[in-house]
């Protein structure tokens, strides 16, 4: 098909125009997150712009399948593969089990991307569903030559590489710069930027998940993960690899280290990664204590959608500063906007010389190295075009396929919530009292039951830590 899209690929530090391997089709993954913590705003900028770059190839034609692990296991608390497990750090805190804080904010995560419009993507893995697959490709690699065993685990040798750090010619002690890691040095690695493939049972004894490898009882590491689960659902060759500039070193470099050491080729074309959300006090992050989550923002009255406008209206390369002030600007801003659509009239003729034209517009804008404020530039410069109402209309419902900030309906679902049925509330509640009585009893299938039953109704529940909230899709 005739080739639409450019973007930045970190990869070569350059726009370029995206080709993927299959003509029409596109195979992307996204790094999922660690679901230790609830995810804070900041990861989930990723998310909403990773979600617009897949929502942008769909809407210019192309057949996307988009893959997303959840590590559930071998992230540990420096990026450099040394402290303790987050997930255990994690199931520490609450005094739960690994699965058990794995099942809780892996729902929370999805239950924060859909309130901000972010596709389920298409294949969601987490990594302890695929040990077969980690054991193999470190088997694999350990033939090649690419692994070696030290200390009772399994590490991946750099040395063996022509070019180790690919997406930069910085040296090895400026990359370093930006990993965590405030932990001693281990002394089992041959090179100081070999990393791990497999623990075993001689390191991180109170690691709670673990399983048999022919190097014995261990856990793999988490670079190992992603390849694996690419590999498993999108084949040897992939067209765009996604993720947060923080990816970019150690976990992307090891990535494409151990993946093109298993395959004997290049792996991935496109590399596209998010710029940081910051504060004023620098990046967002969960190692501060407090930070900023979708329910807190809903409990300090902000519609989620607010938020994602706020994030459309910046380049993805560009870091973002958050403030509540500029969150309020963008909340009267949403308001403006989605009032000013649903006084338009929807009856009458579509002209379809305008509808083109501004279609193309709006089109343009995204295919430029994904310009969503200029995107946004073009829905208001639409509205105040010289056209129908009813082609104004069809092109909002058109643009609000990629920008997904419920433009043709959110004044009419506020207008609604004004007036939520006293009917409505006490079976809502009844139901949230019979699914806590579900869990208490452990019938966690009686439990996600009455979840499908008010989801099918238009019914979305929030486990928060204040109680279960509910509200109207």
């Amino acid at each position: 098909m005739e080739n639409k899209m450019s973007f930045y690929n970190t990869l070569t530090r350059k726009v370029e125009q995206f080709i993927p391997n299959e003509d029409g089709k596109v195979a992307m993954y996204t790094c999922g997150p660690t679901v230790y913590h609830f995810a804070h705003i900041g990861n989930l900028r990723s998310y909403i712009m990773e979600d617009v770059l897949e929502k942008t190839l769909r809407y210019v034609g192309y057949d996307v399948k988009r893959v997303m692990n959840i590590t559930d296991v071998g992230h540990l608390s420096s990026d450099a593969d040394t402290g303790e497990d987050k997930m255990l750090k994690g199931a520490k805190r609450e005094k739960k089990t690994v699965m058990e804080i794995a099942k809780f904010y892996t729902d929370a995560f999805f239950a924060d991307c859909a309130k901000l419009n972010i596709k389920t993507p298409d294949v969601v893995e987490p990594a302890t569903n695929c040990i077969a697959e980690f054991i193999h490709m470190i088997e694999v690699l350990l033939e090649k030559e690419y692994a070696y065993e030290s200390g009772g685990n399994i590490y991946f040798d750099t040395s063996k590489l022509d070019d180790y750090y690919v997406f930069s010619s910085q040296n090895e002690k400026e990359l370093l710069v930006g990993v965590r890691d405030d932990v001693d040095e281990d002394e089992n690695k041959r090179n100081k930027s070999d990393f791990v493939l497999w623990f075993t049972k001689s390191k991180f004894d109170d690691q709670e998940l673990k399983w048999d490898s022919p190097w014995g009882v261990g856990y793999p590491g988490w670079h190992i993960e992603c390849s694996c689960i690419s590999m498993k659902h999108l084949g040897e060759y992939m067209d765009i690899h996604c993720g947060g500039v923080d990816n970019i070193f150690p976990h992307h470099t090891n990535e494409i280290a151990q993946s093109e050491s298993y395959v004997g080729h290049k792996w991935c074309n496109y590399w596209f990664h998010v710029h940081h959300l910051n504060d004023k006090s620098g990046k967002m992050s969960k190692s501060k204590g407090d930070f900023l989550t979708v329910s807190l923002l809903l409990e300090k009255g902000y519609n989620p959608l607010v938020y994602r406008l706020f994030c459309l209206q910046s380049h993805y390369r560009k870091p973002l500063e958050f403030s509540y002030e500029v969150l309020d600007n963008m909340v009267a801003a949403y308001e403006k906007l989605v009032k000013r659509i649903a006084s338009l009239q929807q009856d009458g003729a579509i002209e379809e010389n305008k509808y083109n034209e501004y279609r193309a517009k709006f089109e343009a804008a995204l295919c430029d190295d994904l310009n969503t404020s200029m995107a946004v530039t073009v829905l208001y410069d639409m509205l105040k075009a010289d056209m129908t109402d009813a082609t104004k209309f069809a092109l909002v419902k058109s643009y609000d396929e990629v920008l997904s900030l419920n433009l043709t309906t959110a004044h009419g679902e506020k207008e609604q919530d004004n007036n939520i049925d006293a009917e409505l509330e006490s079976y809502v509640l009844a139901k949230i009292e019979e699914r806590k009585a579900a869990k208490k009893e452990k019938d966690f299938a009686k439990a996600d039951a009455i979840r499908n039953e008010l989801l099918e109704k238009g019914i979305v529940l929030e486990d928060t830590r204040e109680g279960v909230k509910w509200k109207k899709m």
